[in-house]
Order: C-alpha cells, then structure tokens, then sequence
C-alpha cells in the first residue's frame, strides 16, 4: 500500500514517495561494527586510541623506579664488599669454634690461620682471650681428663695422648693427669672388663686376650690390663676361675715390657 511502511529484516523502509510527501525517512538499523564512531557520541569521546598514544605515564614512572632500585641495590653490593676489619673476622670465627666446645689456644690458632687471618691478628685476639680468661688451656686439661676417664675409661697414657694432639704443653698436661691416680685408673678398667663379660662369647682364653687387647686400647699399662681381667674372670664362674689361676701375670707384664722396648 502506497505511503505504507513496510518492515524489513534489515530495519524501516519508506514506501516510494509520493508527490507532495515530506522527504523520506532515512533507514533505521545498526551501525556496523566497522563504522567509525559518531564524533557527536558520548560514549566516544575521550577513548584512547593505543594505536596512536605514546607510552603511558606510569611506565615512565615505573622505569625510573626500577633504575633508582638497580642503583640502590648496586650501592649495597658495594657496602657488602666493603672489606671488614682482620680482628673482627678473627673474633668471630673463635666464637664460632668455642660455641661447638671448649678449644685450647693452639686449636684456635689452628682455625684462625686456615681462614686466613694473619699471624700478628691472630696473637693479638687470643691474647686478649686469655686475659678475660675465655681461653684457659689448664681448666681444658682438667675438664678434659674428668670427661674422658668417666665417659670413655681412657687412661692417662691415652688422655695423655689426645691433649697434646690438641695443643696442650707437656707441663700443663702432667698438672691435669696427676689428678688421675693409679688406684682410680684400676677400679675403672676393672669395671670396664665386668661390663664387657656380660656379653662375652668364645673360649677362657680368647675372651681374656680381647679384654687385655681392650684395656691397652684405652692405654692402661699392661700391669694394670692383665691383672684387671684375670681378677675379672676369676669371679665369673669356677670354669674361668680355674683358667685365671693358670695365668701368671707377672710372666705377662715382663713379655709386654720387652715387646715394647
């Protein structure tokens, strides 16, 4: 019908116009999505085009931040470097030793030159620790000798031994072992051998030779290693009791002493 609108899929369509009708309708649809945006549009205004922009402000902000942070953590890498005073370094590598046990001054020494640290720097700290007394090689000696005997039943000969591997002179050792007598050295390796012959296995004869063997290991002298275990076997049973009384102890301690010399 003429002047009659007729819809489309696509939107309004005039009807041909006719003579004297108002200019016709211009077609109503969707705008593409391709069209460019009305300038006139709202909802266009003011949008970006990353196209064409230059880099934001905030990247400019963040670079100079991260130069400023290269550049401080290159200043702290330079503080780190910063050389640290020889007697410093010195005083802690002691403390260190000493907090794992107590140390005489040879052993110390001993720690400080293979770090490095120079003669001169070395004297210098562990006199200054023998004067407020951190470093004391008698009270190490004596302490030494006392945990060694009770905790391992090791004799003077062998406590001996092991002080001066650690640095202690021959003086001070001598002061710390006096306070280890003959009487209490024999009950201890007497106590030694009743413990080792609760679990013992093998003929009189073995069992004996590995309990001397055991002694003279802790350094007990032959004397005192020989007549602890024939006393020790005696009291086990009559069986061994009879064995022990074949010993000839004295005969034993002669042929130990001509092995050594």
């Amino acid at each position: 019908m003429a002047g009659r609108r007729a819809r489309s899929g696509r939107g309004w369509d005039a009807s041909p116009p006719r003579a004297g009708d108002a200019t016709p309708r211009p077609r109503r649809g969707r705008r593409a999505a391709g069209n460019p945006a009305d300038p006139g549009d709202p909802a266009s205004a003011g949008s970006p085009d990353s196209s064409t922009s230059g880099a934001p402000a905030w990247g400019t902000s963040r670079g100079r931040a991260g130069s400023a942070g290269r550049a401080g953590g290159s200043a702290r890498g330079e503080a780190a470097a910063a050389p640290r005073d020889e007697a410093e370094v010195a005083r802690e590598i002691c403390l260190r030793q000493l907090a794992v046990r107590p140390r005489t001054r040879a052993e110390l020494a001993t720690a400080l030159a293979r770090r490095g640290v120079s003669e001169e720097t070395a004297n210098q700290v562990l006199d200054r620790y023998d004067e407020v007394g951190i470093i004391d090689d008698a009270a190490f000696a004596r302490a030494w000798v006392s945990s060694r005997h009770a905790g391992r039943g090791l004799a003077r000969r062998a406590l001996a031994n092991e002080l001066r591997q650690r640095g202690v002179d021959g003086d001070t050792a001598s002061e710390a072992l006096d306070e280890l007598d003959d009487t209490t050295e024999a009950e201890t390796a007497r106590a030694l051998v009743e413990r080792k012959l609760r679990t013992a296995r093998g003929e009189p004869d073995a069992v004996f030779r590995r309990l001397v063997g055991m002694l003279a290991r802790k350094g007990y002298p032959a004397g005192v290693a020989i007549r602890a275990v024939k006393d020790a076997i005696a009291a086990q049973s009559a069986e061994a009791a009879e064995f022990a009384e074949q010993i000839d102890a004295d005969a034993l301690v002669d042929a130990e002493g001509e092995i050594d010399r």
